[in-house]
């Protein structure tokens, strides 16, 4: 697995393996690096290197001057702080500055670069970019030019993966190389977008001096125990039942979706509660049955809470009963926005014994612990953690690498998906996926992980075949479920004994 360290955490190894180490040998070895990815991006063809006044600066400072040693045409543009410089910084400005690279005050126009080395700044900053950093960010975004971030790229937030400042900006990188351990910030909220291809470079640094890692890049190795091919002597009441609870008026269409995102996820049977009087029958899927939520006796079903519910007191009154039951639970869409309003609603949650999984987007979320959105996607590890405490459940905070969250802290961030997925009703799928996996004896941690895994991977499936990502369906995804999950027993599953 994926280990993701906080900066917090970075700082302390980094000084245990200091401490082992003559100085500057680690900045010599991440110098060595990054020059090595570099000369991979970009063979002999001239780089530009971005230096910034810190240990970030030192490490590109040391990549430049060990280019040129290559035969690289470098030209360097050094940001000199006017703060205190390490000694290994003030050693690799002294290597670059006795190197054939060039040293230039600003960018040339005119000039064409095969690749910038972003070394501006790294993990440590806490302010948006500006005036001379914040120039050259915003040129070599729109310059097009393949960029080589250092560590983090410049601009984000290495923690949350928000870029710094209310109105900041972070240098695009096609790729980043990070030293020591991966990120949690590199792989949510703007980081996916930001940070590119991410490389780990461990500077070789012992395994022994990283602690236990809180948070991990999902992956189906986390809920491999769980890919078990199905045995001969079934029958669909070895599946479980799933019933999706929502549909009030103008609202069908929402578990529908959902519905069929649990059939093709194999439930052995899959109910749509309806809350007021909707369709008899799903003409493309005729396998569902439809009941009427408030006389439906959904003693021995997952229940799937929230799809098209609106805030009616039906949708509240058959919230109460589930929320008090024993049933396991996925709480989505509109079963959270009344949660959210109701204190009550919340102390119900609370004393819940049972499975549940809550899958707030950044909205819901936010309503959910009294903030705004963008409070939220400003630490969305933070948001996802509390969420789950609060509530003793499971998380998945949706979004641009979705973070699960367990109620003892255990976060994974998924890495799967594409902007395909940003269309109404994918939501509802996943809520569907979800249950489904409940159904089938999954815990709530492997369900929400291997959910939104295959969710994630179907949407990346469908992709590849050419089906979006611009105009794809939520429709499309059950199909697209139904294969990533079955190509992931064949790849791990074992025969039950």
């Amino acid at each position: 697995m994926t280990a993701l360290y906080s900066v917090a955490d970075i700082r302390g190894i980094e000084q245990q393996a200091a401490a082992t180490q003559p100085p500057g040998t680690l900045m010599q070895r991440a110098g060595l690096a990054a020059a090595a990815a570099a000369l991979d991006m970009a063979g002999t063809g001239s780089v530009l290197v971005l230096a910034g006044p810190g240990n970030n600066g030192g490490d590109a400072l040391e990549a430049a001057a060990n280019l040129s040693q290559a035969g690289v045409e470098v030209a360097i543009i050094h940001l000199a702080g006017s703060g205190a410089v390490s000694a290994e910084t003030v050693h690799a400005l002294a290597r670059a500055r006795a190197s054939d690279a060039r040293f230039l005050d600003a960018l040339p126009s005119g000039q064409t670069w095969a690749l910038v080395i972003d070394g501006l700044f790294g993990i440590g900053l806490g302010r948006p970019l500006s005036g001379a950093a914040r120039e050259l960010a915003v040129a070599i975004n729109g310059d097009g030019v393949p960029v080589l971030a250092l560590d983090v790229p410049s601009g984000l937030d290495a923690d949350t993966g928000a870029v710094v400042g209310p109105d900041g900006v972070a240098i695009e990188a096609t790729r980043t190389i990070t030293f020591i351990a991966d990120k949690p910030g590199l792989h949510t909220c703007a980081g996916r977008d930001v940070a590119g291809d991410v490389q780990v470079a461990a500077l070789d640094i012992p395994a022994a001096l990283l602690p236990p890692a809180a948070a991990h890049i999902s992956e189906p190795a986390m809920f491999a125990t769980c890919l078990a091919p199905r045995k001969q002597n079934s029958h669909k009441g070895s599946f479980g039942d799933v019933a999706i609870v929502g549909g009030a008026a103008g609202m069908a269409g929402a578990p529908v979706l959902a519905a069929r995102g649990a059939l093709y996820a194999g439930a052995g049977r899959v109910f749509v509660a309806a809350i007021e009087p909707g369709p008899l029958f799903d003409s493309a899927q005729p396998e569902l049955m439809f009941r009427d939520a408030g006389t439906f006796k959904n003693s021995d079903c997952t229940l799937v809470l929230g799809p098209g519910m609106g805030d009616g007191a039906s949708a509240i009154r058959l919230l109460v009963k589930a929320l008090d039951s024993p049933a396991p639970l996925v709480i989505d869409a509109d079963a959270l926005n009344l949660i959210a309003a109701s204190p009550d609603l919340q102390s119900h949650l609370q004393r819940r014994t049972g499975a549940a999984i809550l899958t707030p987007h950044p909205l819901e979320a936010a309503r959910l612990l009294g903030v705004t959105a963008p409070v939220i996607q400003g630490d969305r590890l933070a948001a996802a953690r509390e969420l789950a405490a609060r509530f003793q459940a499971v998380v998945v905070l949706k979004g641009s690498g979705s973070v699960l969250a367990r109620a003892d802290g255990a976060v994974a961030i998924n890495p799967t998906g594409n902007p395909g997925l940003a269309t109404g009703g994918t939501g509802d799928v996943l809520a569907g996926l979800c249950g489904s996996l409940l159904a089938q004896g999954w815990p709530a941690w492997e369900a929400a992980l291997g959910a939104v895994w295959m969710h994630g991977a179907a949407a990346d499936w469908l992709a590849a075949h050419g089906v979006g990502p611009v105009g794809m369906t939520a429709g499309e995804l059950p199909p697209a479920i139904r294969t990533v999950f079955n190509a992931l027993i064949g790849r791990y599953g074992r025969p039950q004994s």
